[in-house]
């Protein structure tokens, strides 16, 4: 398979090159500079368009872990599919608007959205069902600058289209929940967009940080709805410890997963996706959730992760 990785030096796209040549597949890593035997595809320059356009001729997938969110991405790849890893609801919905309906896309494929949406498409749900999904990440990780810069956007604004049809400020809304470790945390309400992706169910995304000072302080900055510098300038305090949990609130049933390193977590799911998309679905839209089961899904990563049973099972 030869697949294109857009932001291939990024702190996902380096694991998701070394996966996929791993695997055996022909890489081309692409980035603003085109440096290292790479090619030069800026996506937020001028002649950005006509470079994509270029570089994806021949491929049969193209991976963006560049972090430009540019809805027009989809209608440049000459029939190669499209694997997007962003967070951002907002751009995830334009894209699924913007795509030919002859290009294959995975919307949000990763972490979360992504592993985060093959868990909640393995639980036993009826359409309406509220769904709640507790991430937590790693506070003592150094994130790429896409994740830091995800992060800041969320500092003031609110949850892009929320389930409740009313307004909801991102990180102001706590919930305390009990993790897989068993430990009881603080969560805050954060726009990941796993909402937009599984519209047959109503789903709340909840953030927490593996170090509890580091959550009271992104709770601060939520509340007062300013310091977004505060986020990229904050210690690396904490583990790198990484969990997702989704649990059904009718049935309390859940499943959870569980490791260590967000980036490199994140591309092993995204190359994943990335060897999936091209047969198992030609011309849509879909989740992880559509092309990836979870044992799948949890056996790409290492160490082995853990799966909570369904409650009462």
């Amino acid at each position: 398979m030869k697949a294109l990785v857009l932001g291939a030096r990024g702190a996902v796209g380096q694991h998701v090159v070394a996966a996929l040549r791993g695997h055996g597949h022909d890489v081309t890593p692409a980035g603003r500079s085109g440096s290292d035997g790479g090619v030069r595809v800026d996506l937020s320059a001028p002649d950005g368009a006509v470079r994509l356009r270029e570089a994806a001729a021949g491929q049969a997938v193209v991976i963006n872990a560049s972090g430009v969110e540019e809805p027009w991405i989809a209608g440049e790849l000459g029939g190669a599919a499209l694997v997007d890893i962003s967070a951002s609801s907002a751009y995830l919905v334009a894209l699924r608007a913007c795509a030919a309906p002859s290009t294959s896309v995975v919307l949000g494929a990763g972490l979360v959205p992504g592993l985060s949406t093959v868990l909640v498409g393995a639980l036993e749900t009826r359409p309406g069902d509220e769904v709640d999904v507790a991430v937590m990440l790693g506070s003592g990780e150094k994130h790429g600058a896409a994740a830091v810069s995800w992060t800041e956007k969320l500092v003031g604004t609110d949850v892009h289209a929320p389930p409740e049809g009313v307004r909801v400020r991102n990180l102001r809304t706590r919930r305390r929940v009990v993790g897989p470790d068993g430990r009881r945390r603080t969560y805050l309400r954060t726009d990941f967009a796993d909402h937009v992706l599984l519209d047959d169910l109503v789903v709340r995304s909840w953030l927490t940080l593996s170090n509890g000072p580091a959550t009271a302080a992104l709770a601060l900055v939520g509340r007062l709805g300013k310091g977004r510098r505060l986020i990229s300038g904050a210690p690396l305090v904490g583990s790198e410890e990484w969990s997702l949990q989704a649990t059904v609130r009718r049935t309390a049933q859940r499943l959870a997963a569980t490791g260590s390193g967000q980036s490199r977590a994140t591309g092993l799911l995204t190359a994943l996706a990335a060897e999936r998309v091209v047969s198992a679905a030609p011309g849509r839209c879909v989740t992880m959730a559509d092309v990836v089961a979870v044992d799948d899904a949890l056996g790409v990563l290492e160490p082995p992760l853990s799966r909570v049973r369904p409650a009462g099972r």
